[in-house]
């Protein structure tokens, strides 16, 4: 794929539209909110109804890229206190209506309810506001449940499996933003990518922001396509893709003098590493 493994500067419709069908194993992103926050190269106060037509038109792109069983990991929130907009029953109708199989939500709690400042009516039940602390990340499949893959390239553990299956997730937010107002944990990606990929597989961001996915998905033996509009937030990303690289690769030489002190320790013969 000519995308493979790249950081890619442009319009996410444009872009995704030079994307082979059946190319993508795992999707995973958060679209901008629409919501006033300072991104970089878009403007996030769209009308409600122009914001849901552009989203569909990349919901739809998504469909055509995924492999058949492929899986969409979409995390959006709820949005407004006084004018709430249920952005997240909006989003699931319209992947339901382009044939996208609702598999499940997962609650992303994010404990950030200390700096709290809406009210409403405080100590009063005249007209008090209930203010989201979670998020919820949206599971859809193209076509069929199962993704097919070797059973070796499985690499989530027993205990993984059974801590991530609960759909329950506390997971603080990210505290270092790299000049992004809205990055994603790595722990939550992290998540998602062990639970639905195997080893190998192509992970996609459509609005890669400054790269977690990408990174996670390198530091995972996984395949990556990063895509953003911004200049900035992908030079954010390479900058941190070859820092991960660099760690990788340290990794690997080290590991040979770990082995030589493991096998010290044992009272092995230092040949032993050679098996």
């Amino acid at each position: 794929m000519q995308y493979l493994n790249k950081v890619i500067k442009g319009d996410v419709l444009e872009v995704m539209k030079r994307l082979p069908d059946n190319s993508i194993h795992l999707a995973v992103t958060s679209p901008p909110y629409n919501v006033g926050k300072d991104y970089d190269s878009h403007n996030d106060q769209m009308d409600y109804d122009d914001y849901l037509d552009w989203l569909n038109k990349v919901w739809a792109e998504t469909k055509r890229v995924l492999v058949p069983g492929g899986r969409f990991c979409l995390n959006i929130a709820p949005t407004g206190i006084k004018e709430f907009l249920p952005v997240h029953h909006d989003f699931t109708t319209q992947l339901k209506k382009l044939g996208m199989l609702f598999r499940t939500e997962i609650v992303w709690y994010k404990q950030t309810m200390l700096k709290r400042t809406a009210w409403g009516s405080f100590k009063s039940p005249s007209n008090p506001h209930i203010v989201p602390s979670w998020e919820y990340v949206l599971i859809f499949s193209k076509d069929q449940n199962k993704l097919e893959g070797n059973p070796e390239d499985a690499d989530i553990t027993k205990e993984e499996f059974m801590k991530f299956s609960d759909g329950m997730w506390y997971i603080p937010p990210e505290r270092q933003r790299k000049g992004h107002p809205a990055p994603f944990p790595e722990d939550l990606i992290y998540r998602l990518i062990k639970f639905y990929s195997f080893k190998g597989n192509i992970i996609l961001d459509m609005f890669g922001g400054t790269g977690t996915v990408a990174a996670v998905a390198k530091k995972n033996n996984r395949n990556f396509v990063h895509i953003d509009i911004s200049k900035e937030y992908c030079k954010v990303a390479e900058n941190r893709l070859n820092l991960t690289k660099e760690k990788l690769s340290q990794v690997k030489l080290n590991l040979p003098m770990i082995k030589n002190s493991i096998l010290k320790k044992m009272g092995e013969p230092l040949v032993a590493i050679q098996r």
